[in-house]
């Protein structure tokens, strides 16, 4: 049995698309007869909206209350209690507990492993477990990267900084060497990218210059379109939404990249 393969999707500011492209890989993934889940580990729930929770705070069991479990050293409930699905993709969605979980994580000796512990059990159900997380390099960030076995970096061209990046390359590199071995970056992810302007072409440039040998960036560039925004509106994938857009195009594109790099490198 093949063990599945953690992916977190991280960024390192709002603003670049990150729940949007953890929410349509993870179905570019399934439409590649790949067993999925998405794990919301964000606060701020977005990718919980994007598989249509309207109300996080109702959810009787998120993300948060099973990192609040771990904390307390209680039993996990069944996993049936806390995995919904939506279109064929398995989903764990998060609420504000985990913000409290956020605090209460700074205060815990060897808190480090939590969301591994959850997600490890997990593993044999799924080829893919994808974490969604926010883009502060938090006590969270640090549970997901521990988690990991590799991350796709989302960059947004106008909001490109290279210092950002930097920083969370080597918070990577940290926990690598201290905490989880295994994790590896799987590459560098363009979202937004305007049609009309050049400054994509421009940024793919400057990122390969720069990180030539070291990081691939994927030949998959996200395009910017309303559409994005659309399908989240209606809770839908691109997929189901949107299939003819180059948008959802170029998430199939970077699902078959990811698949076909994972072969590659495995």
């Amino acid at each position: 049995m093949n063990m599945g393969k953690i992916i977190l999707v991280g960024a390192t500011k709002g603003g670049v698309g990150k729940s949007v492209s953890s929410y349509n890989l993870a179905y570019s993934l399934a439409s590649e007869g790949k067993t999925v889940l998405a794990v919301d580990f964000d606060s701020q729930a977005n990718l919980s909206t994007c598989f249509g929770i309207e109300d996080p705070a109702a959810v009787p069991v998120t993300i948060g209350h099973l990192m609040m479990t771990q904390i307390d050293d209680e039993e996990l409930p069944e996993p049936s209690e806390y995995i919904q699905s939506r279109n064929g993709v398995d989903f764990i969605p998060a609420s504000m507990v985990l913000s409290a979980v956020d605090a209460k994580l700074r205060l815990e000796m060897g808190a480090e492993r939590m969301l591994a512990n959850i997600l490890e059990p997990l593993r044999d159900a799924y080829d893919y477990i994808i974490i969604d997380t926010c883009p502060a390099l938090g006590a969270l960030t640090i549970n997901a990267l521990a988690a990991a076995d590799s991350v796709v970096i989302t960059v947004n061209p106008q909001l490109l900084a290279m210092k950002g990046l930097q920083e969370f390359l080597k918070t990577i590199k940290k926990i690598k060497s201290r905490i989880n071995p295994k994790l590896e970056v799987e590459g560098i992810l363009l979202t937004m990218c305007e049609a009309r302007t050049n400054l994509c072409k421009v940024i793919s440039e400057q990122l390969t210059d720069t990180f030539e040998g070291q990081i691939r960036i994927f030949n998959s560039k996200i395009p910017n379109t309303v559409k994005v925004g659309e399908s989240v509106y209606y809770s839908e994938p691109l997929l189901e939404y949107a299939p003819q857009t180059k948008a959802c195009q170029a998430y199939l594109d970077f699902g078959k990249e990811l698949i076909g790099y994972e072969s590659k490198s495995a």
